[in-house]
C-alpha cells in the first residue's frame, strides 16, 4: 500500500479531527526528517499511521492485544488508551503492509516515548505533540521552535509537559514515560 492509499484509508477510518491531526503529524514529521536528514517517506508513513488504532474503544484495544498476543502491562490494562500505539503498530503491519521495524517502533512509542529512542521515534513523538492542528498547550510555541533546532531538548520538554499534565489531572502515569524523561535529562546534561 502506498502513502496516498494510507491517507485515503485513514480519512475513511478516523473521525475528521483525528484525520486532520494525523495529516498534521505527517507534515511535521516530513519537515523534521528533512532537517535531521532522515528518510522522509518512512517519516510520512509513521506519521499518517501513528493513530490508526486511536478510535478503538478501550475494551476493544484489550481484545486486540489478546488476539495479536501483545503484552499488556498493569498500567496499560488500567489505562487501555495507552495500547493504541501497540495495536496501531500491529495494524500497520497486518493491514497496511509496513515491514520496517523503525516505523513500527515509532508507532508503538509515539505516546509514552522510551529511553534511547531512534531518530524516527523522536520525530514522530515530537510531531504528534507539536502538529499545527493541536489545541493550545503550555509552552507549545517554545517547544515547536526548539524541535526544529534541538530535537532531544524538544523531546525532554514534551515529556516534562506531559508528566506535569498527568500529575495535575490525577491521570495514570506510565513509568516508561518517567524513565524516558530521566534518560533525556541525562542526555541534555552531557551536551
Amino acid at each position: 500500500m502506498d502513502l496516498n492509499q494510507m491517507r485515503d484509508s485513514m480519512k475513511m477510518l478516523l473521525k475528521e479531527s483525528r484525520y486532520r491531526h494525523s495529516i498534521g503529524v505527517e507534515e511535521v514529521a516530513h519537515d523534521l526528517a528533512i532537517i535531521y536528514e532522515y528518510d522522509t517517506t518512512k517519516a510520512c508513513i509513521a506519521g499518517i499511521l501513528h493513530d490508526c488504532a486511536r478510535n478503538i474503544a478501550d475494551e476493544e484495544l484489550l481484545k486486540e492485544c489478546e488476539r495479536y498476543h501483545l503484552p499488556v502491562s498493569d498500567i496499560e490494562s488500567s489505562c487501555a488508551f495507552l495500547l493504541h500505539g501497540k495495536v496501531g503498530a500491529t495494524y500497520a503491519q497486518q493491514k497496511y503492509g509496513v515491514e520496517d521495524e523503525e516505523v513500527i517502533d515509532a508507532i508503538i512509542y509515539h505516546t509514552t516515548g522510551r529511553p534511547a529512542m531512534t531518530l524516527l521515534e523522536k520525530i514522530i513523538f515530537t510531531a504528534d505533540y507539536i502538529e499545527p492542528y493541536r489545541k493550545p498547550l503550555p509552552r507549545i510555541d517554545e517547544i515547536r521552535s526548539t524541535a526544529y533546532i534541538e530535537l532531544d531538548k524538544a523531546v525532554y520538554m514534551i515529556l516534562e509537559n506531559t508528566l506535569m499534565y498527568l500529575k495535575n489531572t490525577g491521570a495514570v502515569i506510565d513509568m516508561l514515560t518517567v524513565e524516558t524523561l530521566e534518560y533525556y535529562a541525562k542526555v541534555l546534561q552531557k551536551n
